[in-house]
């Protein structure tokens, strides 16, 4: 069993403080939402399965290899190999979160496939984008329990696309990520900001 190191208890503290302010804001009710730090041996904390994420203590923070495989015998999130695939795909990313919100509940069912956001002075809040003039798209994909098969989906997409900030599961909420857990909030600090846009713009377009 691998020890538990300084640098995974400094990660755990940060993700705890990012479970508080992320359910203050209501976006991960009951148990639900995942969120991961990567270690600089390549392993990773990650929030233990079916923790309430606004009451996290050390003790909901777990260690598992590259791979998702547990290295103290508590259970990850049945999600785990979401967070690793990102990690896998992309060197520089460090933290990944993944909140359960109503507003990415709600763009999954009125815009069903992607969301496209454009011409947001907040879009700069991602990385790489220095200009509001910017047009990205959020991909959705449909929920699967089948989490193997719902990766390479994420994975088959992320292939044909090298600029995407996050993605949302249909009736799950969202992930995104950052080059520490601090860049990884802001990235779900801007995105829910943005979907909310969108959501009041089309919604009341419906109507």
């Amino acid at each position: 069993m691998t020890s538990k190191t300084d640098e995974f208890f400094r990660k755990a503290e940060q993700l705890i403080a990012a479970g508080r302010f992320i359910d203050s804001k209501g976006w991960v009710p009951a148990t639900s939402g995942n969120f991961s730090a990567r270690l600089s041996d390549g392993n990773i904390a990650i929030t233990v399965s079916g923790r309430h994420k606004g009451r996290l203590e050390p003790d909901d923070i777990m260690l598992i290899d590259s791979r998702g495989q547990s290295l103290d015998g508590k259970k990850p999130s049945a999600e785990t190999l979401l967070h690793t695939s990102i990690y896998q795909r992309f060197p520089q990313v460090q933290a990944v979160l993944h909140p359960h919100s109503v507003n990415a509940t709600l763009t999954a069912r009125l815009f069903q496939h992607e969301i496209v956001l454009e011409d947001y002075e907040l879009l700069k809040a991602l990385p790489g984008i220095a200009t509001h003039e910017t047009r990205i798209v959020v991909p959705i994909f449909a929920n699967d329990q089948d989490i193997p098969r719902l990766a390479a989906r994420v994975e088959a997409y992320m292939d044909a696309h090298d600029d995407v900030h996050g993605y949302i599961i249909a009736g799950h909420g969202f992930y995104t990520w950052g080059a520490s857990v601090d860049d990884a909030l802001r990235h779900l600090e801007a995105l829910e900001f943005l979907f909310d846009i969108e959501i009041r713009l089309h919604g009341v377009t419906r109507l």
